[in-house]
């Protein structure tokens, strides 16, 4: 279990009814801010506190990994240079009925605070510059005997289940009202032809010459070995919601995969780099993925990728794969920079 810290401010409402964080991915100049990348190390069971107007106001266990989300209909004019398409996490947030002001209990929270990317300056504000952050365990101790028995049910909660038991379904409504979006879009796009247009929004779902192309370039699902393409399914390496036609339709873009790999590799649990080694998000449970066929115990090779499938790849890798990132170097530590929430 890890706990984390969320300065939501002017979404507070928006998300804590709603049950999330959401972040964008990027900066608004398209930079990494390592504070959205924390949303991808995030795992059902963990702890959230939600800070707002000084104040902690609500209390939560996340309920799922991070997926990829477009930005809330409800935040309206609130963050309009951010991204339109981000991060977000189902958290099951309960408000508090003992708001606590760290800035009253400084002195006691102090000696607690990271040196780094602590959610908290020295005199008890909070940090401008975070987001999500996560909290060593004192600190968070101390704010829980703070917040009192709300916080520590919470805690007995979250420390008595496992991961399986408290993680959830994530709601199918978010993908599917962003790709209807996407699918009407092409539906009325003149510049495509009415063949290409069906072709484009077959390959959503992994039909027509999409998987045709994709036939031609995999022949077996390289994770499992399954070559009998009646089990397989064609699935985008940087997804159908965001390529451009031309990806949609390009079958560098597509992997033949079991329905439990492509489940797992949608979703950013495992990944593939070019020179064909199998990846492990640090967040997936490994005893599920092994039962779902992937060996976990070993390095594992699937084979080399085609420049333009590797260029796909790392898409998948810096977009979708759950782990945060520095500088384009793999790493669990978020940098410090400006943001605006």
């Amino acid at each position: 279990m890890r706990y984390w810290w969320v300065n939501q401010n002017r979404t507070y409402r928006h998300e804590v009814e709603g049950g999330y964080p959401w972040s964008p991915k990027r900066k608004a100049n398209g930079g990494v801010n390592l504070f959205y990348e924390s949303m991808r190390e995030v795992t059902p069971g963990d702890i959230v506190l939600s800070f707002a107007d000084t104040r902690v106001l609500a209390i939560g266990i996340a309920h799922s990994h991070c997926y990829e989300c477009p930005k809330p209909v409800e935040f309206g004019s609130a963050g309009m240079n951010w991204d339109t398409v981000g991060w977000k996490v189902e958290v099951r947030f309960t408000e508090l009925q003992d708001r606590v002001r760290p800035a009253e209990y400084i002195d006691m929270l102090r000696s607690h605070l990271p040196e780094r990317y602590s959610p908290l300056l020295q005199d008890g504000r909070g940090s401008p510059v975070i987001y999500l952050t996560e909290m060593p365990p004192p600190l968070f101790k101390v704010l829980s005997q703070l917040i009192g028995r709300e916080a520590q049910h919470a805690h007995e909660v979250a420390e008595s289940s496992t991961e399986a038991e408290v993680a959830g379904e994530i709601p199918s409504r978010d993908f599917s009202t962003w790709e209807d979006y996407v699918r009407d879009t092409i539906a009325h796009d003149a510049t495509l032809t009415e063949t290409q247009r069906q072709a484009v929004i077959q390959a959503r779902s992994g039909q027509g010459i999409f998987r045709q192309r994709v036939s031609v370039v995999e022949r077996h699902c390289r994770v499992i070995g399954v070559s009998n393409h009646e089990y397989l399914r064609a699935s985008h390496r940087k997804p159908w919601r965001d390529s451009t036609n031309e990806q949609r339709i390009d079958g560098e873009n597509g992997l033949l995969l079991t329905p439990s790999i492509d489940h797992l590799f949608d979703r950013g649990f495992i990944g593939f780099e070019g020179s064909g080694a199998l990846v492990i998000s640090p967040v997936a449970h490994k005893p599920s993925l092994q039962k779902m066929g992937v060996r976990t115990s070993e390095r594992v090779n699937v084979g080399a990728f085609s420049e333009g499938q590797r260029r796909y790849l790392e898409w998948h890798q810096e977009y979708v794969f759950l782990e945060s990132q520095r500088g384009g170097v793999r790493s669990r530590i978020p940098a410090v920079h400006n943001m605006e929430r």
